[in-house]
């Protein structure tokens, strides 16, 4: 009977084969699409954050408009929207670097992919990027720069 512990580090057998490495590789490939969608999620909640706060103050501040009853209403969802995709892609680029270190652990090097080390990825950096940019509108909004 084999006693090898179900959990735990010890409990995958790397056999550096093809179809092992070929495997390893659809997994890292699988990390980037997700990062993808996080990003695309992130900037598209940022944009539409910024673009409903600067639609809904140009219509608050149109002459013959009625006021609106909640005058701060643009801003709050703005930097909500705004806030969430800077959240989303803070967590997708922790997630994304945690995932990349499991993969490139000393345990799957053996079937990793070309190089020794990871490498940069410039998907993180554009993340990163995004990010910055993110910071920027929320202050923006936040302190009413036009």
């Amino acid at each position: 009977m084999d006693h090898r512990p179900l959990t735990g580090p010890d409990r995958f057998e790397v056999v550096p084969k093809v179809d092992t490495h070929f495997a390893w590789l659809r997994t890292r490939m699988s990390l980037e699409r997700t990062l993808m969608s996080w990003v695309r999620t992130g900037t598209a909640l940022i944009a539409f954050g910024f673009t409903i706060y600067r639609f809904l103050d140009e219509v608050n501040h149109t002459p013959g408009a009625v006021q609106a009853a909640q005058p701060y209403a643009a801003q709050i969802v703005g930097l909500t929207l705004i806030g969430g995709g800077i959240v989303s892609l803070v967590i997708a680029a922790l997630e994304y670097r945690e995932l990349t270190n499991y993969l490139w652990h000393e345990r799957y090097k053996p079937v990793a992919g070309v190089r020794e080390t990871p490498g940069a990825s410039p998907l993180l950096a554009l993340t990163m990027l995004l990010v910055l940019a993110g910071i920027f509108a929320f202050l923006a909004v936040a302190l009413r720069l036009p």
